[in-house]
């Protein structure tokens, strides 16, 4: 069930504070929540609550101004329940009248809002956001752009980044540890429900003890280290014979995450042991969490990071600096793949085509660089074939060159602050749905906290009668 809640938005004058205290209006909090339609956002949100009858589901507003809090403040579930109670600016953002000493959820609804905005919630809000908000400083002056002899106007900036996943860095012999462990803990709770007076023997003292040799030595011999996933093979092979026998007497595991634990265990096994048997170490939809088995290694070839264990995505940028999230997968897809549906989105939204497509040298493929040249988009990079011959035609091109280069930037300017402000370069989630819905809603907050914010301010002038009025101007601040 869900009430909806009044249309008219209240102002920073009408919220009451103790103490007769009244908040900055120049303060960011205040600056995002009034260039917010709340009202399209309810709209969308109802969605979710067809029945009329239950206990009212919290507010739109109060649903997604906290997970906006969360990511751009980086806090714990608990934490965020205890800075919104101490926090006026946080409880004007998530629509509350007056002040309180109390937060109006607890930290355990958390959990289920981030299940119910998934990635294709926000990505409607973020367009919502979008389409109301004004380019930012630095883009001002890519509205005065003429259009091309097609009519192809504006600027696409495409590219694709990984948001790492909060998991441990996997190894063959300590993943077959981890299994051996959630195994015999089955065991245990299995064994609990029968009247048999002896534990079948697991031995975990044992491999436990040859597992934190391993772990703790400074040199990890390659024959030792086969020697030992051998071992724990035989392990994880033993204690899921043992649960296959329990649960062949009718037994069940009543833990859900047991049962999807178990089936993770049972792909992690038929990997390692064909990965032993035939010596190699690349195996197709490799398991590298037993607790996030949909986390893919996703190979980027950066000097800090070739590896990443996360979802990968494209992001592109428009020509009024506002970034939307194309597409998202746990899978190592090929980004060239996505330029030409990320075209047409573009077409949909504006009715044309943009003039520049500004990407790497992944999406430049033979097919894509067709696509772009029928429609007559200028795809960045160097053309294929010689440089012409002219110099003043080739400095030319090499400046367009240099200029496309210089604005693509700008996407790789936005990963940076996406990950390093507004919370993708780590995602915490546990849940398939939620991760993709927390790298959307860092997309969303990015979005909303950028550069170049604009607010109003109210003035106070001294008439002549010797009253005292106030104004109203628009000011750019970016600092804020």
């Amino acid at each position: 069930m869900y009430k909806a809640e009044k249309s008219v938005q209240m102002t920073f004058e009408d919220f009451n504070q103790s103490c007769g205290m009244k908040l900055n209006v120049r303060d960011e909090w205040i600056v995002v929540a009034n260039n917010i339609d709340w009202a399209a956002v309810e709209e969308k949100y109802m969605a979710f609550f067809p029945s009329k009858r239950g206990r009212p589901a919290v507010s739109a507003r109060m649903a997604l101004g906290a997970l906006i809090i969360q990511h751009k403040a980086k806090l714990s579930d608990r934490n965020l329940v205890k800075e919104v109670a101490r926090n006026p600016y946080y409880q004007y953002f998530i629509g509350l009248e007056s002040y309180q000493t109390k937060c109006p959820f607890g930290h355990g609804v958390l959990p289920e809002l981030r299940k119910r905005f998934g990635m294709d919630f926000i990505n409607k809000i973020n367009e919502v956001v979008v389409k109301s908000a004004k380019p930012t400083p630095e883009h001002v002056d890519e509205k005065e752009e003429k259009p091309s002899a097609n009519g192809n106007l504006g600027t696409m900036i495409l590219d694709a980044t990984c948001s790492p996943s909060n998991i441990r860095f996997p190894q063959d012999f300590s993943l077959l540890n981890e299994a051996r462990e959630k195994l015999d803990g089955m065991i245990d709770k299995l064994h609990s429900m029968v009247e048999e007076p002896r534990r079948p023997r697991t031995y975990r003292k044992v491999l436990r003890k040859a597992y934190l040799a391993m772990a703790k030595a400074k040199r990890r011999p390659a024959k030792k280290m086969r020697s030992l996933v051998r071992v724990m093979l035989c392990a994880v092979k033993r204690n899921m014979d043992f649960v296959d026998a329990y649960l062949a007497k009718g037994l069940f595991l009543v833990d859900k995450r047991d049962v999807c634990n178990l089936d993770a265990i049972r792909k992690l096994y038929i990997q390692q042991k064909e990965m032993f048997d035939e010596k190699k170490h690349r195996v197709a939809d490799r398991i590298v969490s037993i607790t996030q088995p949909f986390v893919r290694p996703i190979v980027r070839g950066k000097a800090k990071t070739p590896v990443e264990f996360g979802a990968k995505y494209d992001v592109s940028v428009d020509e009024n600096g506002h970034a939307r999230l194309e597409k998202a997968s746990f899978d190592a897809y090929n980004e060239c793949t996505v330029l030409k549906d990320v075209v047409e989105r573009y077409r949909e939204r504006t009715g044309h085509y943009p003039k520049r497509v500004l990407v790497d040298q992944v999406y430049r493929t033979k097919e894509n660089r067709t696509y772009c040249e029928e429609r007559g988009i200028e795809m960045s990079g160097r053309k294929p074939g010689r440089p012409p011959e002219d110099g003043k035609k080739r400095r030319k091109a090499e400046q367009e060159e240099r200029r496309n280069d210089v604005d693509r930037i700008e996407v790789e300017r936005f990963f940076s602050r996406d990950k390093r402000c507004f919370g993708a370069g780590l995602i915490t989630t546990k849940l398939s749905d939620t991760t993709l819905g927390s790298i959307a809603l860092a997309v969303l907050v990015a979005n909303l906290f950028g550069a170049g914010l604009s607010f109003f301010v109210f003035y106070f002038v001294d008439a002549p009668d010797g009253q005292t009025s106030f104004d109203l101007v628009e000011v750019q601040d970016d600092a804020a």
